[in-house]
C-alpha cells in the first residue's frame, strides 16, 4: 500500500490545476540512477494503466505503480515538504537500506 499525505495531495492538485490537467492520475516509480543505485520518479500519467499496475485512489488522486517498482514502494509514504532548505515531494520508505548524502538516491 502507498500512503500520501494531505499536503502532497493538495500539491498534486495545485500542479494539475496550473498545468490544465483534468484527470488526477500520477505514476510513481523507482528508476536506476543516483549514487546509491535507485531514485524515485513521479509524473502525471496520460496513458491508461495496464492490467499489471497496482492502483490506489486517495481523496480523488489516483496513484499507479508498475509491478517492478511496487516491490520497492510498498509501504512508502509520499509527503510534500516546503521549507527554507528545499521544496519537493519526500518519500519515507521502510524498504530503504541506504541512501546517499544528499538523499536523492537510495538502495534497497
Amino acid at each position: 500500500m502507498i500512503k500520501i499525505t494531505a499536503k502532497a495531495i493538495a500539491k498534486f492538485k495545485a500542479i494539475a490545476e496550473d498545468e490544465g490537467i483534468d484527470e488526477l492520475i500520477v505514476r510513481a516509480r523507482v528508476m536506476g540512477g543516483g549514487c546509491s543505485g535507485f531514485k524515485y520518479d513521479l509524473y502525471f500519467e496520460e496513458k491508461e494503466p495496464t492490467e499489471f499496475d497496482e492502483q490506489f485512489e486517495i481523496d480523488g488522486l489516483k496513484i499507479i505503480v508498475d509491478p517492478l517498482s511496487y516491490q520497492y514502494l510498498d509501504g512508502v509514504e509520499i509527503d510534500w515538504k516546503d521549507d527554507m532548505m528545499a521544496s519537493g515531494f519526500k518519500f519515507s520508505n521502510p524498504n530503504v537500506t541506504a541512501s546517499c548524502g544528499c538523499g536523492e538516491s537510495v538502495a534497497f
